[in-house]
């Protein structure tokens, strides 16, 4: 793939052309300098998400129905690479063995025990969170920027933790700048600001950010401790494991 430096667009496709199966045709920039725009990616499958709740709403379907459906729709917009990341992530790293066993675990195409006891857990945790959303433009808006926000740390990792091994995803995609971890930073408390602010208010927006970073940045330490950095699944468990945060965050809101 030839690299267009400093083309936002081709950037911008290349960021939708990984985080998502939308039809965008071909990228021409390097993955690490396109991480900016994960949120971004995040922020349209969000969009079709929070497009399926509200309308599953409108034709009086009842919340735990239409939070399935709209996590439903994110995982066929994004050929459900987060989820799979999760499952693996979980395999490989709460097994006891070296770093290298548990990335050989991760490689397996295979689902273990605990890969299926996270997947099934995260999902109902989400779809819960979801089903109490108000199934209007707060709750349209509220998705959307939890999708954005639980991709914008994900630069951050890719920058500041090595890759896990010397081939797969991290190893070839190489390091993201700072000012790419930064922006993609900025782009998801915006989203955040926009998104949550807009029904939640802002205190509880930040707290979201404030959420997502520290979830991401615990499980990132973990990863570097037991497997020594960072790789695709991971970065799939820590966009799963920021969803839940956020929307964890947004349902506590809601009740108090």
């Amino acid at each position: 793939m030839a690299d267009e430096p400093g083309n936002p667009l081709a950037e911008l496709r290349t960021a939708m052309m990984f985080m998502t199966r939308l039809p965008v045709g071909n990228g021409k920039a390097s993955l690490a300098r396109s991480s900016w725009a994960f949120p971004v990616a995040g922020a349209v499958v969000g969009l079709i998400a929070g497009l399926v709740f509200w309308l599953s709403g409108a034709v009086g379907l009842p919340g735990l129905a239409a939070a399935f459906l709209a996590l439903i729709a994110s995982a066929m917009v994004t050929g459900a690479l987060h989820e799979d990341g999760l499952a693996d992530a979980a395999d490989g790293l709460f097994m006891h063995g070296t770093p290298e066993r548990k990335l050989e675990i991760m490689r397996d195409s295979r689902t273990g025990g605990f890969g299926a006891l996270a997947l099934v857990l995260l999902t109902g945790l989400k779809a819960a969170a979801i089903a109490v959303l108000p199934m209007d433009m707060t709750g349209l808006l509220a998705l959307v920027a939890v999708h954005a926000l639980a991709r914008a740390p994900l630069a951050g990792v890719m920058a500041l933790l090595p890759p896990a091994s010397r081939t797969g995803l991290a190893a070839s995609t190489g390091a993201p700048t700072q000012a790419a971890a930064f922006v993609a930073l900025g782009v998801g408390l915006a989203a955040a600001a926009a998104g949550i602010g807009f029904g939640f208010g802002p205190a509880t927006a930040l707290v979201a950010f404030i959420g997502v970073t520290g979830a991401t940045t615990g499980l990132a330490l973990f990863c570097h401790r037991a497997i020594g950095g960072h790789n695709g699944d991971t970065l799939g468990a820590m966009e799963q494991v920021a969803e839940a945060t956020v929307l964890l965050v947004l349902a506590a809101a809601l009740k108090g």
